[in-house]
């Protein structure tokens, strides 16, 4: 029998997944709840996104099927939620979930009252009850039974839930700022840092980008050589394991093992934008080519297969193919020898850990370089380890061409703002330290899709687009992020367009989230759809919050124009959330980049010239290819000066003879004299 629900009108790919379940599907809004207060009955709410493996499960075992449909159907009003449309529903029922159980994930499972407030919260269930977890079959009866006969234990529940939720979201965590908060997250990541295979605490293992620009920044301020090499063994271990894609190239979401050999094997863009990003800034900080050439291969990814024809990035491609996980990207050795032939085949395996027993489910094998024998492969062989390498460049581009041929995971080809922000900032940034103007090309692309297709009329960015639809006004992390990725935009380009953008976006985002009374930013506008609270997100967890990358930009903002009122601004999104890090800062790297710059020695550096000159353009070269966290950068050049005197006046002094380049190099508010030769830059940065 073929089902259809309200969720087939809907432009979500998850809800649509969900369209011809049986279960009779709202999505949320106010039909919903007057629905439920008309029939008198609980809202039963899910909560998931397209590449979530579990969601996939539950879908099958519970919401496909007929039992469980028939309950649901008849004692609840059920109303199913995609998390990366409304992380603002997402993270009010998370933090419910986190309270109640001690923890959190998708699918997300809620029960609560007509009016919003919640008094049961879980995770993944099963059909029935299995090895002491709990079964929908008789969670749906036992709670409907409650509902029906003791409805009072559920309200009171409901309403001192909702109490705390509200009266944790009103909370006054300000407090002074100091850098002290960086040497105790320093030692607490230390405590956590696995020096056998890298990486942070036990497995399952988290790529958490932000914890490698912390670890950077922490390495050059206070010369601890432990911080980069924490990062360095890290991210080589990430892209020798499994999670890594060795012959498509981009990251997997997590690796569920210590050696980060066997991943959940969705890919999101934030990971990798993230990913990227951390790789140029470990490039710049080492000099080691290898991390660069990871970030281009991320790029390469993600320009190939999560790019839209107008310009915009689609956000996640699932784990599941073939209905199993990881079913497109595993291997056994007669399909690699029945591509690449016997002497290529076994060369490969060898090098890639394909063996006739596998790795992975099914005598299958995930593609991986954890224990590299290539050295000793290379001595048997009698050629030097990079012939071997040009061999197994050519065997990946044969195997990659060959599973092209197979039945591809789901595609999530949603754009969402924020998440294009941070590929954008990744491409731009890319475009800086690699000397390659195409990557910044392609994120000036997704700004121009952005402004043109994912923004109202009076200038309102909007979350999502999807099938010619742009909707849900856009949350903080949109605005933060999106203006994050302007900066780094100008920086890349030197036109100062961008950097008015970044501006303009940073002033709406204060104006739509600003918590007048305490500081730091709501996570949705005062001109949303009003939930059961108003939180503000601080926590930097897979995602980093979009009050640390508000934060950070204030900062980078305030330094660039001098600009008062905006160091203000800085100072006081910071402090809004000092007590709250001081708790447990490890859990806010992304916030202690903000601070790292703001409370630590600044340098500004304004390039002034004809940006077309090839003394200008070495200039750039040698800066960018410097890793300087302290750092901000303008470019001052005939066709901008006026604009950028406006953002910036104390450039409206600085010049250059015609035909000629300067460097403007000021630390702690003093300027040296200008440098005029790429020698004498050079010297500078080597200092």
């Amino acid at each position: 029998m073929v089902y259809k629900n309200r969720l087939g009108e809907e432009k979500s790919p998850y809800l649509l997944q969900h369209a011809s379940n049986p279960v009779d599907w709202y999505p949320w809004g106010e039909e919903a709840f007057a629905q439920a207060k008309k029939e008198d009955k609980p809202i039963f709410l899910s909560i998931g996104y397209s590449t979530c493996h579990w969601c996939h499960v539950m879908e099958k075992e519970s919401f496909e099927d007929e039992e469980v449909a028939e309950l649901l159907n008849r004692d609840y009003i059920s109303i199913k939620v995609d998390r990366e449309e409304r992380p603002d529903i997402d993270h009010i029922y998370m933090t419910v979930c986190q309270a109640l159980t001690g923890q959190g994930g998708w699918p997300l499972t809620v029960m609560m009252t007509p009016e919003k407030k919640p008094f049961f919260a879980g995770t993944y269930f099963p059909k029935r009850s299995q090895r002491g977890m709990p079964g929908m079959i008789e969670l749906l009866n036992r709670i409907s039974d409650v509902w029906q006969n003791e409805r009072d234990k559920l309200l009171e529940s409901g309403e001192k839930v909702t109490a705390a939720i509200r009266a944790y979201a009103k909370a006054d965590q300000s407090g002074d700022l100091s850098l002290v908060i960086t040497d105790s997250a320093y030692e607490q990541v230390a405590q956590q840092f696995d020096s056998a295979y890298g990486g942070f605490g036990q497995e399952p293992k988290f790529p958490r980008p932000h914890d490698f620009l912390f670890l950077l920044r922490y390495w050059k301020q206070s010369n601890v050589s432990e911080a980069l090499t924490m990062v360095e063994k890290t991210l080589t271990a990430m892209h020798q394991g499994g999670i890594y894609d060795h012959l498509g190239f981009g990251f997997a979401r997590y690796s569920v093992d210590r050696e980060w050999l066997v991943p959940h094997f969705e890919k999101m863009l934030y990971d990798n934008a993230l990913l990227a990003y951390a790789y140029l800034e470990t490039y710049q900080a080492t000099k080691k080519e290898k991390y660069a050439r990871i970030a281009e291969e991320i790029f390469t990814y993600v320009l190939r297969d999560m790019t839209s024809p107008e310009g915009g990035f689609y956000s996640a491609e699932d784990a599941d193919s073939e209905g199993r996980e990881g079913r497109f990207y595993v291997w056994s050795p007669v399909e690699i020898e029945q591509v690449l032939g016997e002497e290529e085949g076994q060369l490969f395996c060898e090098v890639y850990d394909v063996t006739p027993d596998g790795n992975f489910e099914d005598g299958l094998s995930i593609l991986n370089r954890i224990h590299d024998p290539l050295h000793a492969v290379a001595a048997r062989e009698g050629m030097s380890e990079e012939e071997i390498e040009e061999r197994l460049q050519k065997a990946r581009a044969q195997l990659l061409s060959a599973r092209e041929q197979r039945i591809h995971p789901h595609k999530d080809d949603k754009i969402l703002t924020s998440w294009n922000g941070l590929m954008i900032a990744a491409l731009a940034k890319g475009a800086q330290v690699l000397g390659k103007p195409h990557y910044a090309e392609s994120a000036a692309r997704a700004v121009q899709f952005i402004d043109q297709h994912v923004r109202r009329a009076d200038g309102r960015l909007l979350a999502r687009f999807r099938d010619g639809e742009a909707a849900f006004p856009g949350y903080v992390d949109d605005y933060a992020f999106y203006s994050w990725g302007l900066i780094e935009l100008y920086e890349a380009t030197g036109n100062v367009h961008y950097l008015e953008h970044a501006l303009q976006e940073t002033e709406r985002m204060m104006d739509l989230f600003n918590d007048e009374e305490y500081g730091g930013l709501f996570f949705y506008g005062h001109d949303a759809e009003q939930l059961l609270t108003r939180q503000k997100e601080i926590y930097d967890g897979a995602l980093p919050s979009g009050n640390s990358i508000a934060g950070w930009n204030l900062v980078r903002l305030a330094k660039m124009s001098g600009n008062e009122h905006l160091h203000h601004l800085a100072k006081r999104q910071l402090s809004a959330f000092a007590r709250n890090v001081e708790q447990g800062s490890m859990a806010y790297t992304a916030y202690l980049v903000g601070l790292q710059l703001h409370l630590g020695a600044t340098t500004e550096i304004v390039i002034v010239g004809d940006s077309n000159l090839p003394v200008v353009k070495e200039m750039k070269r040698i800066i960018y290819s410097t890793y300087l966290p302290d750092a901000v950068i303008l470019f001052r050049d005939g066709q901008n000066q006026d604009k950028l005197a406006q953002f910036a006046p104390f450039t409206a002094e600085q010049h250059a003879p015609a035909g000629e380049a300067r460097v403007y190099i000021c630390k702690n508010h003093t300027c040296q004299a200008p440098l005029a030769t790429v020698e004498e830059l050079e010297l500078e940065l080597g200092k």
